[in-house]
């Protein structure tokens, strides 16, 4: 679809391209994903602070991730689904819808980074200074990492988003299924510098802070465990560190796709399928990591259905 000449505020979304074929089994993948992400993850919030035994640093961090994800993925997935159905003379959307859903997707992205980091240093301490974790991760200190993890996201997001909002538009057309910084600012025929400039500096501080201190933090754990004669110890580091960088690494590895798909114009059908995925695939790995792979929150899964079952075999 090319864009047409700026006559308002509102905006034409473009969809993804599906044949006829594969457009119901991808709407009700599509579904069932969103489904199992708002379950899955509001019940593991649910689980964390309706039981006592696990109201602890780890856990309480791993919320964030989970509130998190289901703030991504209900930000994109319903939206996409809806214009799925739609034709394309339907597909509308204000300009201030557009600019919120695009603030809401990169403060989505930048979270997960944030977010990450501040789970990384919680196994940093966990490991390298088990006698010390009480006294350093205390109630307080989860909740000011929590609450610095989100501010600076939602600050340096603020700025992102503000950038392209202040220009003028030109077009009408977003060429994505939803919006981001980058539709924003590709809808003016301005110059955009100044938004390149701060882009690319807000990805280098982003990443940049991201990949050093996760990188930081696991080469001084890997070097305890190394130096450690506690197979037991060095079982639980590596069991909880592997799957915090399973999921750290798929992160940096969908956002290094999007990227460079922007970059080539050709492939933009492939883009915003890249685009979609990474708000759903990572909220779908952090569940299975964070949830049925941890022992306690595995056990009392377990527990609460055969609670169930039982009460079921009573009435």
């Amino acid at each position: 679809m090319e864009n047409s000449t700026f006559g308002g505020e509102t905006l034409i979304l473009e969809r993804l391209k599906l044949s006829s074929q594969s457009f119901i089994p991808a709407f009700v993948l599509l579904l069932l994903v969103y489904i199992f992400i708002v379950v899955s993850n509001v019940g593991l919030v649910l689980l964390v602070f309706r039981s006592r035994s696990l109201q602890q640093p780890m856990y309480l961090l791993f919320c964030n991730m989970s509130i998190n994800d289901v703030f991504g993925a209900t930000i994109i997935v319903p939206h996409v689904l809806r214009d799925l159905l739609l034709s394309d003379s339907e597909r509308f959307i204000r300009y201030a819808d557009c600019a919120v859903q695009a603030f809401c997707v990169h403060l989505h992205a930048s979270a997960s980074h944030t977010v990450l980091m501040i789970m990384a240093f919680d196994r940093y301490v966990a490991i390298c200074s088990p006698l010390r974790y009480a006294a350093i991760m205390t109630s307080r200190t989860v909740v000011k990492l929590s609450a610095a993890a989100w501010t600076v996201a939602l600050l340096m997001v603020a700025i992102l988003v503000g950038l392209s909002v202040r220009l003028s538009r030109c077009r009408s057309v977003v060429s994505n299924p939803f919006c981001d910084n980058a539709s924003l600012f590709k809808l003016s025929c301005e110059s955009v510098l100044i938004n390149h400039i701060y882009g690319l500096g807000y990805t280098v501080v982003l990443l940049g802070f991201s990949l050093g201190s996760v990188t930081l933090t696991y080469l001084k754990i890997a070097v305890v465990c190394l130096s450690s004669r506690n197979k037991s110890l060095n079982g639980k580091a590596l069991q909880t560190c592997a799957t915090h960088l399973a999921a750290y690494v798929f992160l940096q590895v969908a956002g290094f796709i999007i990227v460079t798909l922007h970059r080539f114009p050709q492939l933009a059908d492939h883009r915003k399928v890249a685009s979609v995925l990474g708000h759903v695939v990572l909220p779908v790995l952090n569940a299975v990591i964070y949830g049925l792979q941890i022992k306690e929150v595995r056990q009392r899964i377990m527990a609460l259905f055969r609670h169930n079952k039982v009460a079921l075999m009573h009435v």
